[in-house]
């Protein structure tokens, strides 16, 4: 029996035609449909708000690469213990570098791999507004400033970072189950 995408009983939508397209290109570029989707079917306005983030954050103009907003998924996910944004966004990274090794070391311990210095400048404040919020100071975005990041980027980091820390509480709440294919991928 396969295993349920969330501990809650809720019942998907009638999807609309947009949706079910959506869903249908997910299914076609992936080979699946991403269960975090799937999760929050019940409710296609939900469901919108979220993919609308998702995809300007992830997918949108950025000076972040989409390796970098990754590694910030991931980091920020590791510290969350987030085993369904772990899964799904170590994937990703190992797909976007072509390094395995990096997936791993990015799902375990981010410094132990090898990063540029403006890389660890940016997920050591992803880590620090993820642990504590309250602590970010000057400082902090003088260092991004010192090691290359704009202004703009900053707020990307500041943004991923926040979406993150809020997905991974929904998905730790709900007891969110990733895709199997995710395990297997980009090794």
């Amino acid at each position: 029996m396969d295993e349920p995408i969330i501990a809650l009983d809720l019942k998907q939508a009638d999807l609309s035609e947009p949706t079910r397209a959506y869903f249908a290109k997910a299914k076609e570029k992936l080979g699946m449909i991403p269960n975090v989707l799937l999760a929050y079917a019940f409710d296609e306005k939900k469901l919108r708000a979220f993919t609308d983030m998702y995809n300007d954050l992830m997918l949108g103009e950025s000076g972040l690469t989409k390796l970098e907003r990754e590694m910030i998924a991931v980091v920020v996910s590791s510290v969350n213990h987030c085993y369904y944004c772990l899964t799904a966004h170590g994937a990703a990274v190992r797909q976007l570098s072509g390094d395995p090794a990096l997936g791993e070391m990015m799902v375990m311990n981010y410094r132990a791999a090898n990063l540029s210095p403006k890389q660890k400048a940016m997920l050591d404040f992803a880590v620090k507004l993820t642990e504590a919020p309250a602590t970010i100071e000057e400082a902090d975005r003088a260092a991004l400033r010192g090691a290359g990041f704009s202004d703009r980027d900053i707020w990307d980091i500041a943004s991923t970072v926040g979406f993150f820390n809020m997905s991974n509480r929904v998905a730790a709440a709900t007891d969110m189950r990733p895709n199997p294919e995710y395990h297997g991928m980009a090794r």
